[in-house]
């Protein structure tokens, strides 16, 4: 069940695809305008991987059955917000939490799977749990073609709601007997009175809430009731910015103050102040090069202040995990096997990413399509990608991680270098392009598991959260940076080719030196998956929990292992 609340979230992350025009429009943000859009993506992102660490050291202090169940409220609020949101920034503020909830159930879930399958089997679940991470990046458009072919975008958003609870009911259900349980009870300070206040201010919040952002007209319209609903600035037609939109945030709060007794120590405990100097520099990272155009630039508008600032929450992070008592990665968390594990993801994310947005391009470019048409030339890699990484779980039982990955990688290196001699006619032989497309697919898939399988089994027992959300932030920050970089150097080369051309204005011409754009960043992205396949033979020859297989210290049985928190 927790498998398939992370292919829901994946699926979110590119359900958008399709409808952001319509989404710009419902908020008021026109097609002429489509930089003022860039946030709904972007924030999503930010929430996604911002909050990584955090979410993944909570879950190594209590159960990880309850991060998922908060990962899926938040996930499921952040979809209704989306879906009712008449103002861009209430939409962005609604994909942000949609990205916090969905990208903190991924190393809860890895988690989990090491905590009820012992080194040596757990590379079946995890290749599971990559396939369906996978195959709801696949299903995602598909999904959101679906529904727009018969009703509108905000039915997309309701339908990740519903999604979303059954999710929830389900974790729920199955999840009350056994798992990892011993974490500390909830404080209790304040009495029945202070609980009872909270819990009347929390549904007092929710109701207000739900009131300013739906606005049903027969209050809105009234006028004996419609007061509260007016605008504080008429001409903005905002939701949020009215009476009833302030009460509803100061009642936030005061839930806030009531219930800090109860979360701020757990937040502290997981050192509160490292995971927000991470957050900074994830954040500064992910909106300088996620609101870039990747056809066009590489910094984003706010990227030349944004970098310092991350710079500066790069340089205080470092320096609070060497004075802190409990620093956000706690010492001895990240070593051996886990250290090429996270330099593994980071390439294999620039690889995929460039695949992902520059195949697409070059089916624009070529073949006069749009981008519905160029996103399917995909289907193809995408639905590869899973089924390398089941096959990469079950091959563990046999072999060792470095056996799995550092062939597969291989063989996506030579995919994707194939892909990066494709010219203006390639698109359109179908074997050409089905068979690199496949090989980068399958080459991809196969290093999931075993990359996963070799960072938890050298990560200590009570920092598999930690180092799953690690893993998770290497790939992730590999794609955001590696993009910016590959369309660096891809942008260069065309600069260099339109310079030499002997009429600038001759489209032909021009449009050659736009698939020699794609071809060097794919041959970039071939070269850092060849570099990760050299990186994946650290992972270890021999399957994990081999008795001749070197381990730092001897694991403890799955049932004795004491309970974080």
């Amino acid at each position: 069940m927790a498998s398939l609340a992370v292919a829901l979230a994946a699926a979110d992350t590119y359900v958008v695809v399709l409808a952001l025009t319509d989404m710009m429009a419902g908020v008021g943000v026109g097609i002429e305008s489509l930089q003022r859009g860039t946030p709904i993506v972007s924030g999503f992102l930010l929430g996604y991987i911002a909050v990584l660490p955090l979410i993944g050291r909570l879950s190594d202090l209590v159960d990880r059955r309850r991060i998922l169940l908060w990962c899926l409220v938040v996930f499921v609020v952040g979809s209704a917000v989306t879906a009712v949101a008449v103002e861009l920034p209430v939409m962005v503020g609604g994909r942000f939490l949609q990205g916090l909830g969905g990208g903190g159930l991924v190393p809860a879930t890895l988690a989990l799977v090491a905590d009820l399958w012992p080194p040596g089997r757990r590379g079946m679940p995890l290749g599971v749990v990559g396939a369906v991470q996978e195959l709801g990046s696949v299903l995602g458009p598909l999904l959101g073609a679906l529904v727009l072919a018969v009703a509108g975008w905000r039915e997309i958003f309701w339908l990740n709601v519903v999604l979303g609870l059954a999710c929830l009911a389900g974790v729920w259900v199955l999840g009350r007997d056994g798992g990892r349980g011993g974490a500390e009870p909830p404080n209790r300070a304040g009495g029945a009175l202070g609980r009872g206040t909270a819990y009347l201010v929390g549904v007092v919040a929710v109701a207000l809430t739900t009131l300013a952002l739906w606005a049903p007209e027969v209050l809105t319209t009234s006028v004996a009731l419609g007061g509260p609903f007016v605008p504080f600035d008429p001409a903005s037609g905002s939701r949020a910015m009215t009476p009833v939109g302030l009460v509803a945030a100061l009642a936030w709060v005061l839930l806030t103050v009531l219930t800090a007794r109860a979360w701020l120590p757990l937040l502290l405990r997981a050192d509160l102040l490292g995971a927000t100097l991470v957050a900074t520099a994830l954040g500064a990272l992910v909106l300088t090069f996620s609101s870039a155009d990747p056809e066009t630039e590489v910094l984003g508008p706010w990227g030349l202040w944004l970098l310092p600032l991350g710079a500066l929450a790069v340089v205080g992070f470092l320096v609070r995990q060497r004075t802190a008592a409990a620093p956000l990665v706690p010492r001895g968390v990240v070593r051996r096997r886990v250290w090429p594990a996270l330099l593994v993801s980071l390439l294999v994310g620039a690889s995929i990413v460039a695949v992902v947005v520059d195949v697409p391009l070059l089916s624009r470019l070529t073949q006069d399509t749009d981008e519905t048409d160029a996103a399917l030339v995909l289907v193809r890699f995408l639905v590869a990608v899973p089924v390398g990484a089941v096959l990469g779980g079950w091959l563990l039982r046999r072999v060792g991680p470095a056996v799995v990955a550092a062939p597969g990688l291989a063989l996506a290196a030579v995919s994707i270098l194939a892909m990066a001699r494709w010219e203006r006619a390639t698109l359109e032989d179908v074997l050409a392009t089905t068979l690199p497309l496949l090989g980068a697919g399958l080459g991809v898939g196969l290093a999931i598991a075993p990359v996963n399988d070799a960072a938890l089994a050298d990560a200590r027992d009570d920092g598999h959260g930690t180092v799953s959300s690690l893993v998770v932030v290497a790939r992730m920050v590999g794609m955001v940076v590696g993009l910016a970089l590959l369309t660096s150097l891809g942008l260069r080369r065309f600069h260099q080719e339109v310079a030499v051309l002997p009429d600038p204005s001759d489209t032909d011409a021009m449009l050659d030196a736009a698939v020699v754009q794609v071809q060097t960043v794919l041959t970039g992205a071939g070269v850092a998956a060849a570099a990760a396949a050299l990186v994946a033979l650290l992972l270890g020859m021999r399957p994990v929990g081999h008795p001749s297989a070197e381990r730092l210290e001897p694991s403890e049985p799955v049932a004795s292992r004491r309970p974080a928190g």
